[in-house]
């Protein structure tokens, strides 16, 4: 987790990883601007409202595109200081034969290459002009031999507030086999295998959300063990998932008709998560389609209710 400071400048050479950069910092919740003219940097964290205390950080891509106006960089950063707006320059590099191979694979010209000029000498006179603001920046990453989600990684650990962890949202939601299967699921549990609330008359009219219903699933040894063994494998999954930077995972857990057993194990699945310290939502996505009863209360006073686990095959078990 990183003391980000309230602005951070985005420079370096072109082809280095700027535009990268920059959707990374939109995925960590910046106000991200491309090629702003350097003149705007304190005018737009004030409209950004970075001093209001609403906690938004400000993040802006100044290179040589701007041309003359490039030259102010290093004038209004200190401007931002004086101000007492703490401002970062990150400075992209990669080696002149990296960055030629890339403008060479991309088929690309060099944004500040002159007529008949080789990318390479742009490339050359582009490091000479940036010789002063790499000199005076905050961070340099060098990009030569990184991969696009290497550079990710550097720049969350540089300029995250969350931990690694917390920069995954994790959704876990339950469903009902008998809606179809999700496809959006990355990770996919059948908890049908459970003993089954929907047979017992007293809980078929509630859902996983009632009581009654989670002492039910919760108390059995089978499901004991079964979440023991789900627990362990979340852990030694999840983590793998956030060194590959992978922003966003979904877990479903499914029975018949998502109802009481999924509902029930998802709110479990969630909380354990939440225990490790991952960001964490939570939904079940066919309980607004069983049939609840509204005659019924929890211990805890509120309406609760589903009717189905069963289903259209409500006259035999489901074999869970």
């Amino acid at each position: 987790m990183a003391d980000v400071a309230d602005v951070v400048v985005i420079t370096g050479m072109s082809g280095a990883g700027r535009t990268h950069a920059m959707h990374v910092f939109e995925d960590l919740g910046y106000y991200v601007i491309d090629n702003l003219p350097p003149s705007l940097l304190l005018p737009l964290a004030k409209i950004v409202g970075i001093q209001s205390g609403v906690g938004r950080h400000l993040a802006c891509v100044c290179d040589l595109r701007s041309q003359g106006l490039f030259d102010q960089l290093l004038e209004e950063v200190a401007k931002l200081e004086e101000h007492e707006i703490s401002c970062t320059v990150l400075f992209l590099d990669a080696s002149d034969e990296a960055l030629r191979r890339r403008y060479a694979l991309s088929r690309r010209r060099h944004p500040i290459a002159h007529e008949g000029e080789t990318n390479l000498q742009a490339i050359r006179r582009e490091r000479a002009q940036l010789e002063g603001v790499r000199e005076r920046a905050d961070r340099l990453i060098d990009t030569t031999s990184l991969q696009p989600k290497e550079l990710t990684r550097a720049i969350d650990r540089l300029f995250s507030e969350l931990s690694a962890q917390q920069m995954m949202e994790v959704h876990v939601f339950s469903f009902g086999f008998k809606y179809g299967m999700p496809p959006e699921a990355d990770l996919l549990i059948d908890v049908r295998f459970l003993p089954n609330p929907f047979w017992d008359p007293a809980m078929r009219g509630l859902s996983g959300k009632d009581r009654a219903v989670r002492d039910f699933v919760i108390g059995h040894e089978q499901t004991r063990a079964f979440l023991v063994a789900w627990e362990q494998l979340l852990d030694t999954v999840l983590p793998g998932y956030v060194a590959e930077g992978k922003s966003f995972l979904s877990i479903a857990v499914g029975c018949s008709g998502g109802q009481h057993r999924s509902v029930v194990l998802a709110d479990a699945t969630a909380a354990h998560l939440e225990e490790q310290g991952y960001a964490v939502s939570v939904s079940h996505r066919d309980l607004p389609k069983a049939k609840l009863d509204p005659l019924v209360a929890d211990e805890d006073g509120a309406p609760e209710g589903a009717g189905e686990d069963g289903g259209a095959e409500a006259g035999a078990p489901h074999g869970a």
